[in-house]
């Protein structure tokens, strides 16, 4: 079994996105959502597994009340890509009626996963529903989404890092590398 320096060198090609950029980009979205949210209580629904690292480091530097809450989603399709047919693996534990909503995400491509998951959330009757994303791959998008607080802008490339995984590997990089996603899926599933 290779070891993380060794899985790097082997299929991350280069850094997109470095530590220090990443908590600098927290910081400012954090800034924002505490002068918009000034006076309010929002829910903060991170999106599962990816998006834990990112909601972590942008909940501590709010300075608001606020609820945090998880769920947890499986897209369908051929790996890596997805088809956006979703299945909800974890629901919230909290009425979200009447309250302000803030879903983080790791990273939006398609948006047919959010679309998603912004209709079920609507069914419950929050008084509103913004959505955080580390990053916005809009070169792929396939239905429009309405996007508040955005990281950074992505090429169509395969990330990994800082929540993101292939394969359930690289997530605790602590910046965002780009995945030389030939060679993974070559050596990954052959």
């Amino acid at each position: 079994m290779d070891d993380l320096n060794s899985l790097v060198e082997k299929y991350v090609k280069k850094v997109l996105f470095t530590e220090e950029e990443i908590q600098l980009r927290v910081a400012e979205i954090s800034e924002r959502i505490n002068e918009d949210y000034t006076g309010l209580e929002p829910v903060i629904i991170a999106v599962l597994k990816g998006s834990l690292y990112f909601v972590s480091d942008l909940t501590r530097q709010l300075n608001i009340p606020l609820s945090l809450d998880f769920m947890a989603i499986e897209s369908y399709g051929p790996q890596p890509s997805s088809s956006g047919a979703v299945k909800l693996l974890k629901d919230l534990d909290q009425p979200i009626e009447g309250r302000d909503i803030i879903i983080v995400e790791d990273i939006i491509d398609t948006g047919l996963t959010l679309s998603y998951l912004i209709r079920n959330l609507k069914a419950r009757n929050p008084r509103s529903i913004r959505v955080c994303t580390l990053l916005d791959k809009s070169v792929r998008r396939l239905v429009p989404i309405e996007i508040t607080y955005k990281g950074f802008e992505v090429p169509d490339v395969f990330v990994v890092g800082y929540g993101l995984d292939f394969e359930q590997k690289f997530r605790n990089l602590p910046y965002i590398g780009v995945l030389d996603i030939d060679r993974a899926v070559e050596d990954f599933y052959e």
